[in-house]
């Protein structure tokens, strides 16, 4: 699990024990993926947070990412039916989509909720429907709910509405009933997730209080990265960058043409969206997801384009071959970095990963117990970043945690960083230490009684 995954799992933890939801401005984000994970692991049968596995939280993302994959069959009128299909397909045997909809963090619910509000948004301005204006708000306020970069996209589809509004014939600019029927029921969602229905008011404040502090980590805070991250990130992929040229191609003389598709104003929010989390020194691999949605949509519409080119047999039969040699390129490629070599460091998506070494902890700690004569052992961790520990720890009722400053008392084992604590040189004269990789470049010590027996690596 993630270090991400860990802290989101002991959230969930926290509301199977009955507490309520706080929203914490700092360093977390919205509650709409608690909310949905916490009837899941119910009907999966856990109880407690020692009873949560990784299989039962990540299948809350799995569930999202499945039906992410159905909506695009809803986006068929506005896109096109060999378009969406194409994305479909993209979503579904492409290792970046793949990777994170097995993570049990926020982006997989988010962009599945942003993908709802271009189709419910279009619609609404379409069919001058209330009720599409009304799932619109809602599918705005899960975005924010998910994730406060929502903002960001607020501003980028903004952006493409109104530029696709003054591509000519222009559209019917939506009536003052729909916009207030949208933004009602974007404040009343809003407000009913961030108080948690009304048990937790100073979740509001709490929203307001983090604008300032995510204007401060776009800054990087450790996670600075170049311009081209995203591009280099997406590499492996460089054959749909052609497709996706071709779509963009094929929206430009659609613009220029006049008609009224969604072609240019997808083109204009994929360009937006790209450049702004491009220019954000910020980044993490898993941001990528936000701009694979527009992305394969481009593909799909450059397939489009060159499918309309190709007049005779011959010609399809090749490209439809061309395209199952590309799925199964990535279907190759998925399995490698999903499923084969998922914690490996030279997989780009497995970013400050928790190393597989980890997994020895826990079951070393199982195995020391009886060997000392304990039966309910006490653990101090002493790490000033200790997550995941909690989630590796889950299963053991006394496990404090303390940062290397402070004085932890009497324990039977100790957890610590590869530079021990000095205020802990006396209390571990006694003990014995173990190495455990955490993630790539930090070391854990697992300090044991003395007379433990040693474990013989093989």
């Amino acid at each position: 699990m993630h270090t991400d995954e860990s802290i989101n799992a002991y959230i969930t933890g926290q509301l199977l024990a009955g507490e309520k939801f706080h929203y914490d401005p700092q360093d977390r984000h919205g509650p709409v993926l608690y909310l949905l994970a916490e009837p899941v692991v119910k009907l999966c049968g856990a109880k407690n947070f020692s009873e949560l596995t990784e299989s039962q939280l990540r299948l809350t993302p799995v569930i999202i990412g499945s039906a992410m994959i159905l909506l695009f069959g809803a986006a068929v009128e506005m896109f096109g039916f060999i378009a969406c299909l194409v994305a479909a397909l993209l979503f579904a045997f492409a290792p970046l989509s793949v990777y994170y909809s097995r993570y049990f963090i926020h982006e997989t619910l988010f962009v599945a909720a942003t993908f709802g509000l271009i189709l419910c948004g279009w619609r609404t301005a379409k069919n001058n429907s209330t009720g599409f204006a009304a799932l619109t708000g809602l599918c705005a306020a899960l975005m924010l709910a998910g994730k406060e970069t929502a903002v960001i996209h607020f501003f980028a589809l903004a952006c493409a509405g109104f530029m696709g509004w003054m591509i000519k014939p222009r559209a019917a600019i939506p009536s003052a009933k729909l916009v207030v029927t949208a933004l009602a029921v974007f404040i009343f969602t809003t407000v009913l997730l961030f108080t948690w229905f009304g048990q937790n008011w100073g979740g509001l404040t709490d929203l307001f209080r983090a604008v300032p502090r995510f204007a401060a980590r776009a800054g990087g805070e450790g996670h600075e990265k170049t311009f081209d991250y995203y591009f280099h990130l997406l590499d492996p992929l460089v054959v749909l960058s052609f497709l996706a040229a071709a779509g963009i191609f094929y929206a430009l003389c659609d613009a220029v043409g006049g008609t009224r598709k969604a072609s240019s104003p997808l083109t204009i929010y994929a360009a937006a969206i790209f450049m702004i989390y491009s220019a954000i020194p910020y980044k993490t691999p898993w941001l990528a997801l936000n701009l694979w949605l527009p992305f394969a949509l481009l593909c799909g519409l450059g397939v489009a384009a060159i499918l309309d080119l190709i007049k005779n047999s011959a010609g399809r039969w090749g490209a439809g071959i061309a395209g199952i040699c590309l799925l199964l390129t990535l279907g190759a490629q998925t399995k490698e970095l999903c499923f084969d070599k998922p914690a490996d460091e030279k997989n780009p998506f497995a970013y400050a990963h928790t190393g597989e070494d980890l997994l020895r902890l826990p079951a070393r700690l199982e195995e020391l117990t009886p060997q000392n004569k304990i039966t309910n052992p006490r653990i101090a961790v002493v790490v000033a970043d200790a997550w995941p520990l909690p989630w590796y720890l889950r299963k053991f009722s006394q496990v404090g945690f303390w940062q290397p400053e402070q004085e932890t008392g009497a324990a039977d084992f100790f957890i610590t960083s590869a530079d021990a604590p000095a205020n802990l040189a006396e209390r571990l004269k006694n003990f014995r230490p173990e190495f455990f990789g955490a993630r790539p470049g930090v070391l854990l010590m697992l300090w044991s009684p003395s007379n433990s027996e040693p474990r013989h690596e093989p």
